[in-house]
């Protein structure tokens, strides 16, 4: 304990848990009967329950049969689209996009998106999920949700190059404005959508920007085999090494999905390792019927850390980062050929330190340690489908299910209690949304934002 413990009471003690810890050499680890004491949104100590009893709290919460795990972290989505979930279903991409999502997100409002990142908030919030990198657009509406709801994101206007240089600037202007907003909760970053919808110009001017003013970088890149065969076929090098010339991967930079990644990219990204990370979210990969995932073992042999992700809910139909974690152990073994790649302990290292380190806090979140700030999500293994327990990194990874997350904190503040949320009125929303719905999915005007033509 820290002096300060004996001045005054801590703000919440949570025990007779067990917590999920890493070692010195971030190793996932569990230390059982543990209480994990919390001081001005930061975790003060992990101790035992035996050795907190005694200790002065303003709020104490008694997690018998739980598991504290720290929050989990969306690091790549579109969280307004869930106003389109289920919107455009069984199509190919260019069909989705072209025929289908372009044209409505082309109807946007504020409010639109307002209402949108609300119930997102509210599923990721239901689902442990404490932090999000988002990369959409009205993104001012997204911030004052954040900021009033009471999770952590990375946000960043998204922009293609034929709206101009306002697009561009619009995005640097956001990243500048609310950096450090929603009392340092959030994050920004530079946004452009992509290699194909960005040219090589505005990716420069990006990197140059992001460089001035110590700005990442967030963007779609190698999503898929078929945008790298076509970027080699019309200019000769793959979307990573586009990223390369222009001086994107000379920032810390986001790259989303990256199933498109190609064996010569490797040696590009091995020189920015440090700097760049990947998001992946295969739910959307399977549901798109496209040929690869995203090469996490390579990655990972090059030093790039791989975050976790959902994609936006128009694609993944879920916002649930749980399932990823899953389906990222049980898609790698099945790409790799290999039943003893992606354990369960690394699909957990990859849901906590590498996913913070992906959205640029992994000096701050990502482990449940003094010093770091306290979102945490307490998970209730009481039910059928949990027990018995042979393998406790098994039982949260594959049998576990978002629906038996009891508790959600972020800072300190219990965001969720018992499943009840506490930030978010979620009836209200949807009745707001179901009365928009029709103005916003209307395509007989049509219009389209952009064309998919990969």
């Amino acid at each position: 304990m820290t002096p300060s413990a004996a001045d005054s009471p801590a703000d919440l003690i949570i025990s007779a848990c067990t917590v999920l810890v890493h070692d010195d050499q971030e190793r996932i680890g569990f230390e059982e009967d543990a209480a994990i004491v919390v001081r001005n949104g930061v975790v003060e100590a992990v101790t035992t329950t035996a050795g907190a009893a005694d200790l002065a709290a303003a709020e104490r919460l008694d997690a018998r049969g739980q598991v504290a795990l720290p929050g989990l972290i969306n690091c790549h989505t579109h969280a307004p689209m869930v106003t389109l979930r289920g919107l455009a279903e069984d199509l190919p991409t260019q069909e989705w996009f072209n025929d289908v999502v372009w044209p409505v997100e082309s109807n946007l409002t504020e409010k639109d998106v307002e209402l949108g990142a609300r119930l997102a908030c509210a599923e990721m919030i239901r689902a442990g999920v404490t932090c999000f990198a988002d990369h959409y657009f009205a993104m001012d509406a997204v911030a004052r949700v954040v900021a009033e709801c009471g999770m952590r994101a990375l946000l960043g206007e998204a922009y293609f190059s034929s709206t101009g240089p306002e697009g561009r600037e619009r995005s640097l202007e956001f990243a500048l404005r609310h950096r450090g907003f929603a009392d340092g909760r959030i994050t920004t970053a530079l946004a452009p959508h992509s290699p194909y919808t960005v040219d090589d110009t505005d990716l420069a001017t990006t990197a140059r920007l992001a460089g001035e003013h110590g700005l990442p970088v967030h963007l779609h890149a190698a999503e898929n085999r078929d945008q790298t065969e076509t970027s080699l076929a019309r200019h000769g090098v793959t979307p990573i090494e586009v990223l390369e010339r222009t001086g994107v991967l000379d920032t810390d930079v986001l790259l989303a999905h990256g199933t498109g990644i190609a064996d010569r990219d490797l040696p590009v990204l091995e020189r920015a390792a440090g700097r760049t990370a990947v998001a992946t979210a295969p739910r959307g990969y399977l549901k798109f019927a496209w040929p690869d995932t995203t090469p996490v073992r390579a990655l990972r042999d090059i030093g790039v850390d791989v975050g976790l992700a959902t994609d936006g809910a128009a694609s993944n139909n879920s916002l649930d980062v749980w399932e990823s974690m899953a389906l990222t152990s049980l898609v790698q073994k099945s790409s790799e050929g290999d039943p003893r790649w992606l354990t369960s302990r690394q699909a957990l290292h990859h849901a906590t330190l590498q996913s913070a380190r992906a959205v640029g806090l992994g000096d701050s979140v990502g482990s449940i340690a003094p010093g770091r700030r306290a979102d945490i999500v307490l998970v209730d293994l009481t039910g059928p489908h949990t027990q018995p327990v042979h393998d406790l990194a098994a039982t949260l990874v594959h049998s576990a299910r978002s629906a038996d997350v009891r508790t959600t904190i972020v800072d300190g503040r219990i965001l969720m209690r018992d499943r009840v949320l506490l930030t978010i009125d979620v009836p209200t929303v949807v009745r707001e949304l179901e009365e928009r719905l029709p103005a916003l999915v209307d395509r007989s005007h049509g219009r389209r934002i952009q064309d998919y033509d990969t």
